[in-house]
C-alpha cells in the first residue's frame, strides 16, 4: 500500500468524548471501540491503518503487533511510547508512502510533518470518519436503491384506505 493512516491510539481515546467516557469505565472497551472504527474506515478508504498504543500496565520488554482484519495494532514495548514508535515508523516509510498520522500532541505533530508526514488532529480524523461514513451510507442507499422504512409503506392497501376515509371524515 502507498498510503498510510497511523493512529497514536491513547491520544485519539483521550481525544474523542464518547470513547474517553467508555475510557472511564472499561479501557479495553474503549481501544476494541477505536479499531472496530478504524476497521471501518480502512474497508471503505482501502488504505492502510496502523493504530499504536503505548505500553500500558506491561513489562514485556518486547512490543508487539496484532491484525484486526487488515488493521495493524501495535502496542509497544516498555519504556517506548507510541510517539517514538510512530516517528521511527515514518522514518523508515515516509519516502515512498503518503503517511498521515493521527494525534493532537502537538509536539508529535511537528516532528511527523518535519519528517515527511501529514498531521491529522483527533478532531479532524473523527471529522473525516464522519464524513466517510455518510459517503459510505450514501453510496450505498443509491446503488440499493433504498428509501425509508415507513410504516405506511407496509400496511395492507385495505386497511390503508380504510385509514384515509376515516382521517377524511375527521
Amino acid at each position: 500500500m502507498r498510503e498510510y493512516l497511523v493512529v497514536d491510539g491513547y491520544n485519539i481515546i483521550n481525544s474523542w468524548p464518547d470513547l474517553r467516557i467508555t475510557k472511564d469505565h472499561s479501557l479495553e472497551e474503549a481501544r476494541e471501540r477505536l479499531i472496530d472504527v478504524l476497521r471501518d474506515y480502512q474497508g471503505y478508504r482501502g488504505i492502510g491503518v496502523i493504530v499504536v498504543f503505548d505500553a500500558y500496565n506491561t513489562d514485556s520488554m518486547v512490543g508487539h503487533s496484532e491484525h484486526y482484519g487488515k488493521v495493524q495494532v501495535v502496542y509497544t514495548k516498555k519504556n517506548e511510547t507510541a510517539d517514538h514508535y510512530i516517528e521511527r515508523w515514518v522514518d523508515e516509510n515516509g519516502k515512498d508512502k503518503n503517511i498521515w498520522v493521527a494525534t493532537s500532541d502537538f509536539l508529535e505533530q511537528t516532528i511527523v510533518m518535519s519528517r515527511g508526514g501529514i498531521r491529522m488532529s483527533a478532531r479532524e480524523l473523527l471529522e473525516e470518519i464522519l464524513r466517510v461514513k455518510g459517503e459510505r451510507d450514501r453510496r450505498h442507499t443509491k446503488i440499493h436503491g433504498l428509501k425509508a422504512n415507513k410504516l405506511g409503506d407496509r400496511i395492507n392497501p385495505e386497511i390503508q384506505g380504510r385509514l384515509e376515509a376515516w382521517r377524511r371524515k375527521r
